[in-house]
């Protein structure tokens, strides 16, 4: 399930580099860029367990 996670946001990631250069999708590449990084806290806050 992590490396599926870490698809989706390095693909977003990208999404947002592309529309960052040629100025598509505006406000929604910037929103989606949110959600990723939104991701990354969850998982690294969920992710590490005391054992």
């Amino acid at each position: 399930m992590a490396g599926l996670l870490w698809t989706i946001i390095v693909i977003l990631f990208v999404l947002w580099l592309i529309g960052f250069v040629v100025h598509f999708g505006g406000g929604l590449i910037h929103l989606l860029l949110v959600i990723a990084v939104i991701l990354i806290i969850v998982n690294l806050i969920t992710g590490r367990s005391v054992t």
